[in-house]
């Protein structure tokens, strides 16, 4: 049976391997004369050889490309994950470096204090013979320490 001439109004009608537009109300007789001169349309005639194995291949390559895509973002997540997972490593190891740091500080405050307590009363410094004239240097952990 024929299909129905001219289709109805915003029906997609296949005639020959050719996608008839709407509000046309001769088909083409051939590809040629549906393509014109140089291969372009006329009158909105589009060449779509469209066949079962046709939709097949479509339908199978849709699914190939759903699948790759979902693998796609699925990668892209892990690896968004992983960045995560890393930045809250780097925040905790930073965070523990700075206690660190601290208690350094403390502790070189502490150890200061107590060698100036010493050097008031140190035997060893009082002797005038032992005393020998030492120009002062340069603190070597100060330049190490954050600001």
């Amino acid at each position: 049976m024929a299909p129905p001439w001219p289709p109805p109004t915003g029906a997609s009608l296949r005639v020959g391997g050719l996608r008839v537009p709407s509000g046309v109300s001769e088909p083409p007789r051939d590809f040629h004369e549906a393509r014109g001169a140089g291969g372009k349309s006329q009158q909105g005639w589009i060449w779509d050889p469209e066949s079962p194995e046709d939709d097949d291949r479509k339908v199978r390559r849709r699914e190939k490309n759903r699948v790759a895509a979902q693998r796609s973002r699925k990668k892209q997540t892990q690896k968004a994950d992983k960045l995560h997972e890393e930045y809250e490593c780097l925040e905790q190891e930073n965070t523990m470096l700075r206690r660190e740091i601290g208690k350094l500080t403390e502790e070189l405050k502490h150890l200061t204090e107590a060698l100036k307590e010493h050097e008031k009363m140190c035997p060893l410094l009082l002797c005038p013979l032992n005393f020998v004239p030492v120009p002062p240097r340069p603190d070597p952990v100060a330049g190490c320490l954050p600001r």
